[in-house]
């Protein structure tokens, strides 16, 4: 399995450079967080219609319980896609592809659909949209799962009946159906399975554990390595009884009936069973696969609506901004941080506290508190730290 890729969106003001010009300060991020390890490529965010603050509040506060849903989903769906796969790493990495290309290569050529999310429509609406497309590609997941589950169970059962041993094995193959007595008014034959090490116990007793069965009925049927099948006849109207007595002993009576035909019956219902099982599978694959790169898309929607909210609520109107992707392995992420947060500290004014040299000492956690409540400002989920700029980070695993 490859190691893990953290990648990071941040969004700085143009002001970090001298000049306010957005290359230049894509080019001072760039070196804030330089080494041959970290790559950082610019990430294209659409102007959106902007609404009141309170609704941009309310939004940000949407946004992030949503960002949350989008993980939990695609988790959930790579979680799928392992099973069906049996845990085959190569395999579920094919599978896991967003638009028939790797999650990176999306990412990194990341461009706003705007066919499907126009941004000229409110934000409300376009995150409303994204909600219920999440919520339909998780149910339309987990019923194809669950339909996936009831007939791989139900192929499992068929096939121990036909492979088990004589307590739970179909009896269809194995019994003659002439040991049988069949239509007859008073006397019924039942077939009980006996443990191989009570045969003797057996042969000794059943005929004096009910009444009226009769004496010296019992055929052995067939045998495997635990159990031997024994044919019993008794009155039929004792057979609640034998039966009860039977299992007493630990003794299992079985339920036979004998069907002409019924041994090929099984057969072709196996059959039958099994190629639902594999229709199914290949349904469920195909869903698991879509809906796996669906759910990617609308998480990176998601995340750039998240970009822009809070670079409108951190840094006002107009808007002079530039967003970038920064991806690096775990070490090199956490590196990349410090350094964006020792570089870009001021822009949280007086949200943090600072020694005589101007560095951040830590951060205000009653700030963090209320910055965090108005879902602003946390990223990577909940329990997270304010931080002075816009900043994300999340995997795709």
């Amino acid at each position: 399995m490859s190691s893990p890729i953290k990648y990071m969106l941040v969004s700085l003001p143009t002001s970090i450079s001298q000049s306010n010009d957005k290359e230049e300060a894509l080019t001072a991020l760039q070196s804030t967080v330089a080494s041959d390890s970290v790559t950082v490529l610019p990430f294209k965010i659409p102007e959106f219609k902007i609404g009141t603050l309170d609704a941009l509040v309310q939004q940000a506060d949407d946004l992030a319980k949503l960002e949350n849903s989008c993980e939990a989903v695609v988790a959930k769906v790579g979680d799928s896609l392992r099973s069906l796969l049996e845990g085959d790493e190569e395999k579920i990495s094919q599978q896991k592809t967003v638009n028939d290309k790797p999650a990176d290569q999306y990412l990194r050529s990341f461009t706003w659909n705007k066919v499907k999310y126009r941004a000229d429509k409110p934000l409300a609406e376009l995150i409303d949209s994204l909600q219920k497309e999440l919520v339909s590609i998780d149910n339309d997941v987990k019923s194809k799962i669950s339909q996936y589950n009831t007939v791989k169970t139900n192929l499992t059962t068929l096939q121990r009946r036909q492979t088990g041993n004589l307590s739970t094995k179909s009896l269809t193959p194995v019994v003659d159906p002439s040991l049988l007595i069949q239509d007859s008014e008073y006397l019924e034959t039942h077939l009980v399975v006996v443990p191989n090490s009570a045969k003797k116990d057996f042969l000794r007793s059943y005929e004096t554990i009910s009444p009226m069965v009769v004496p010296r009925s019992s055929i052995e049927v067939t045998h495997d390595d635990e159990f031997t099948l024994y044919a019993v006849t008794t009155f039929k109207k004792h057979s609640s009884e034998f039966q009860h007595k039977c299992r007493e002993m630990k003794w299992t009576p079985r339920d036979y009936k004998y069907v002409q035909g019924g041994k090929e019956e099984e057969r072709k219902e196996v059959e039958r069973v099994g190629r639902d099982e594999r229709k199914v599978w290949g349904e469920a694959l195909r869903l698991g696969r879509t809906g796996w790169s669906e759910s990617v898309m609308i998480w990176i929607h998601v995340l750039t609506l998240r970009v822009f909210v809070e670079t409108v609520l951190r840094y006002g109107l107009p808007l002079d901004f530039v967003c970038a992707l920064i991806k690096a392995n775990p070490k090199q992420a956490k590196k990349a941080k410090t350094s964006l947060d020792s570089t870009y500290s001021y822009l949280g004014g007086n949200a943090f506290g600072r020694d005589k040299k101007g560095k951040v000492t830590k951060d205000d956690s009653a700030l963090s508190s209320e910055m965090a409540a108005a879902g602003v400002g946390a990223h990577g989920g909940e329990g997270s730290e304010y931080t002075a700029y816009v900043y994300y980070d999340f995997e795709i695993i």
